[in-house]
């Protein structure tokens, strides 16, 4: 332990020291050197929050959890005390921006999820209520719900006859997330419904759904979305961005269930965690963006 901590509190040091001397031979600051050497989007940002937090500044500190609006006075501050002259450096503020932008977008998009999954389903609620029938009419346009409480809900993949149950564990996000799928991309949802009902490939739509957001939630929570959000989300990343991913993993999940072809749905939980180190291992590359091929993404996903 004692070799342990020892070890990085040398590396610590080194660490500043070989900024300190990159800072006299470049005469940049190390915000500056990551703006000029690395473009835009998740490898940048990454570095900058880095750079930010790790640093023994308490300006720098806290600028990447300051409010949205204060963002602009945060950047104006960070540059006067690195002596920064902005009509020298114009992009620099431009670029520091559109990091905090997304350091902080991320961080507001964690607590936003997290409210939606806290808050239980309640049946005695008007919107909850129309937000499953709606759920009900996207995916099965042709056949009406003949009953609220009902064995039907079966055929969408809920576990009985009333699908509130199943919302427990992932509260009004699971319902959030599937609603949005069936409803923004209706035709790959209604697919994908289809294919789950046939014998071979046989699972509970919905239940997987609710499951998904599960990891989706907690690549969020993590922080592996980093590397996603800060290639596709140009600035803050928004509640849609969290569901189109949310679309995509539903997409990819369904091929990769067909592609292991399992035995049965006994191997839910082996194929979950395959394919839950398969997209970890994906958000690893700084370039990584997990672009879905849906309609859907056509208005959220900028690169």
């Amino acid at each position: 332990m004692l070799v342990q901590v020892c070890l990085y509190f040398y590396c610590k040091c080194l660490w500043r020291c070989l900024k300190f001397v990159a800072r006299k031979l470049t005469g940049r600051c190390e915000l500056q050197r990551i703006c000029y050497s690395t473009k835009p989007g998740a490898g940048r940002t990454m570095k900058i929050e880095s750079s930010l937090r790790s640093s023994k500044n308490k300006l720098l500190q806290n600028s990447v959890s300051v409010h949205p609006d204060a963002i602009e006075k945060t950047i104006d501050a960070i540059m006067e005390l690195k002596r920064i002259n902005p009509d020298v450096n114009p992009q620099l503020g431009v670029s520091l921006q559109a990091c905090l932008l997304q350091i902080v977008g991320y961080r507001n998009l964690i607590a936003e999820v997290e409210k939606l999954r806290r808050e239980p389903y309640d049946s005695e609620d008007p919107q909850h209520e129309e937000m499953l029938l709606k759920l009900w009419k996207c995916l099965k346009p042709d056949f009406p719900l003949e009953a609220r409480i009902s064995k039907q809900w079966c055929e969408i993949g809920f576990q009985g006859d009333d699908p509130k149950t199943d919302f427990r564990g992932m509260g009004l996000l699971g319902l959030y997330n599937l609603l949005y799928f069936a409803e923004c991309d209706a035709a790959a949802a209604q697919q994908i419904l289809s294919d789950s009902l046939q014998p071979r490939y046989s699972y509970s739509f919905a239940i997987v759904g609710i499951n998904i957001t599960d990891l989706a939630y907690n690549l969020l929570v993590s922080g592996a979305l980093k590397t996603h959000f800060y290639n596709v989300a140009p600035e803050a990343p928004t509640l849609s961005h969290f569901q189109q991913t949310f679309c995509y993993l539903m997409h990819e999940f369904h091929k990769f269930w067909i592609e292991e072809d399992p035995l049965d749905i006994m191997e839910f939980n082996r194929v979950r965690e395959k394919f839950h180190k398969r997209i970890l291992k994906q958000l690893q590359n700084p370039n990584m963006a997990l672009c879905p091929h849906f309609a859907a993404s056509e208005s959220l996903i900028n690169l």
